[in-house]
């Protein structure tokens, strides 16, 4: 999948592009403090997160507890894992593989 029409343009193809030039974790932190605000990637994590969570079939409480999401924020996320472009299903299997081989 190449991605959903909603959010296919030239801008959003080059930022893709240049993210994925990125080569380690502190040229990510570099590009992003420039890119984005500190509440933008915090969010952005948060929701990482809550996915991780989810994925281990995690409470809602508990998941509100660890990482500050409200409800709602915990309810998208889970609409994406089981309704979504399988985005988030993609990331967090190669997570799971990384840290096998580590």
């Amino acid at each position: 999948m190449a991605g959903s029409n909603k959010w296919k343009d030239p801008f959003v193809d080059a930022l893709f592009e240049a993210i994925m030039l990125l080569k380690n974790e502190e040229e990510c932190y570099r590009f992003f403090e420039d890119l984005v605000t500190v509440g933008e990637v915090k969010s952005l994590a948060q929701r990482l997160e809550v996915a991780k969570m989810l994925e281990r079939d995690e409470t809602y409480t508990r998941i509100a507890e660890v990482t500050g999401a409200s409800t709602a924020t915990i309810s998208r996320v889970k609409r994406c894992l089981n309704y979504g472009a399988d985005g988030y299903k993609l990331i967090l299997h190669r997570l799971r593989e990384k840290n096998k081989g580590e």
